[in-house]
Order: structure tokens, then sequence, then C-alpha cells
């Protein structure tokens, strides 16, 4: 079976389609569930969902109690998914149906080489601060997570069982989907598809939230900024040893020399900068072990529904995790 695991926020005019597609495409060639994570709309998009459940006897509803993130959300689904294996795609129609179908075939086919396969695009039909964010996301991936360089961390993108398994043992509340893959496997394949403009609304995406990704990707997943950190403050130690010399020698042989506080000024500042930056980023990362260690979930579903076979829908609440 295959688990089309698909993040809800505010979509009200697109899920519905999007479901609708879905069931013509995979209908006559797969069985599959629908799981629809909704992370906290702020329109109508859990009405329309409730409508798609009442709908399909194959789709299902989470409801999280806030919102948390695309990749908290993706991991409520992963948590909840039965299938042996699932497709993660967004909720706004830029990820086609027929694209999907692709993507599924291609990673049965290709289930013995891939325990992943990620879908990149001729073409990114995203807005210019989406394409900006995307390119520096890739590259910081390259330094922080040993992604190969020729892969495109497409949030579209088709997982097995035994990746589902090991992902979902991730307890932290910190939660980056692509660098959990990276972590566990190199068994990764990649399909191109088409890449659809977008309709309705815009992106989810902000600048804030952005931040947050890329910070989840340097202090969750790597210690690169540590690292950096140090060798910094080796260098600029260095260069505050050697402008030591040369002043000293400077005032030893030549009285004219200035003792002015400019030079003092610039290299405090300087320095205090940089021993700034280093426990600022210390700080990042014990403060993310306390909040690990105090057992913040990564999501919390408030209600979720399911439609039973005899027409009416079961709901459970509170689902901890």
């Amino acid at each position: 079976m295959i688990s089309i695991i698909i993040p809800v926020f505010n979509s009200e005019n697109t899920i519905e389609t999007l479901v609708n597609n879905i069931t013509k495409v995979l209908e006559n060639y797969f069985q599959f569930e629908v799981l629809l994570i909704n992370d906290s709309s702020e329109d109508d998009s859990e009405k329309k969902c409730k409508q798609l459940v009442e709908k399909y006897l194959n789709v299902s509803l989470f409801s999280l109690s806030k919102n948390v993130g695309e990749h908290n959300a993706i991991m409520a689904g992963l948590n909840k998914c039965s299938g042996d294996y699932a497709v993660i795609m967004s909720d706004d129609l830029q990820h086609s149906t027929s694209a999907l179908l692709e993507l599924v075939k291609y990673g049965i086919k290709e289930k013995d080489n891939f325990d992943v396969v990620y879908t990149y695009y001729n073409k990114k039909q995203y807005g210019f601060f989406k394409n900006i964010g995307s390119k520096f996301n890739d590259i910081v991936a390259n330094f922080l997570l040993t992604k190969p360089k020729h892969l495109y961390l497409s949030s579209f993108k088709f997982i097995n069982r035994f990746l589902i398994t090991e992902i979902i043992k991730h307890q932290s509340p910190f939660v980056y989907i692509d660098g959990l893959i990276l972590g566990t496997t190199n068994k990764i394949g990649r399909i191109k598809v088409e890449h659809n403009q977008r309709i309705h609304g815009k992106s989810g995406y902000t600048l804030i939230k952005m931040l947050q990704l890329w910070s989840n990707m340097s202090t969750s997943f790597s210690i690169f900024p540590l690292r950096l950190s140090l060798l910094m403050g080796s260098t600029l130690s260095f260069i505050g040893f050697i402008l030591a010399i040369i002043f000293f020698v400077e005032r030893l042989t030549d009285n004219t020399f200035p003792s002015g506080l400019a030079s003092i000024f610039v290299a405090v500042t300087i320095f205090s900068g940089a021993i700034l930056i280093s426990v600022g980023l210390i700080g990042e990362y014990v403060g993310r072990v306390l909040i690990s260690l105090n057992k913040k979930p990564q999501f919390v579903i408030r209600n979720s529904f399911t439609n039973k076979k005899d027409d009416t829908i079961q709901s459970q609440k509170k689902f901890k995790h």
C-alpha cells in the first residue's frame, strides 16, 4: 500500500482538487491511503478535509493543536501511515498528480536500489524569494549534511518502509526530514518531473520559517558551526598575537609610534564580536539539548478523523509525540 502524506496549511482552495486528482490517478493502479495533516490552518481547510474524509474511505485527517511547521507535520503523518511506501507532497497543486504516478511507479520499480527517490524539475515554478531560499538551502546542505551535489532536496519524494521506521525513531522536537534521510541512507534516487505554477495563494514559507529551517539544519544535524566558531576564534587569536608582536616591536624601535585608542577599540570590537558569536552558538546547542530533555513534543494531534466502512466519521483526540 502507498501512503500519501500531505501537510495542509491554508489550502481551502486546493486540497479538494488535489485529493480528487490523486484518487483518479492512483485508484486503478495501487491500493493507497491519503493522510491530511492540518497544521492549524487559519482558513476553512479543516472543514474541506472533513468533507473529503466523508467522501473517501481511504482518506484520514489529523488536526494538530498548533502550527508546528511542515517538517513536524510530515513527522506526524509518518507516525500515522501504514503503507509499505510513502509519498510526501505539497497541498498547493504545484506537485502534479501525473508526476505522482511516475514517482510511485519508479520508486517501486527501483525498490531494491533506493530507499528514497527525490524529484527534481526542469524549471522550478517558485517565486523569486522561494527560489533564492531554495538555492541557499542547497548550498548549506552541501556543507552541513554532506548532501550529494547533484541532489535537489525536493519536498516531493518517495520513501520506503525501512526509512519511515528509522525516521520516526527521531525524538527531538527539532525535525528536518531531509537531514534524517541523509543521515540514514545513501541509497538515494531521483526522477525528473514537471513542476506546476501556483494557482492559489502564496507560499507559506516566510523569511522567519526559512531561518528556522536553516537553524534546524545547522544545529540539529551538524556540529560544523561549532567547529567554524573554533576556527574563527583560533584565527582571530593568532592575528591578535601577531599584531601584539608587531606593535611591541614598533614601540621599541620607534618612539613616535602612536599608542592611540583607535587600534585598541578596533581590536576589542573584533574579538568581542567573535566571543559573542561563539557563545551564542554554544547557547543555541545547549538550549536545544535542554528543550529536548524537557521532552517538548514534535506535534500534538488534537483530533483525528477516519471514515470507517459504516460511513460514520470516527474521531479520536489528543495524540502527543
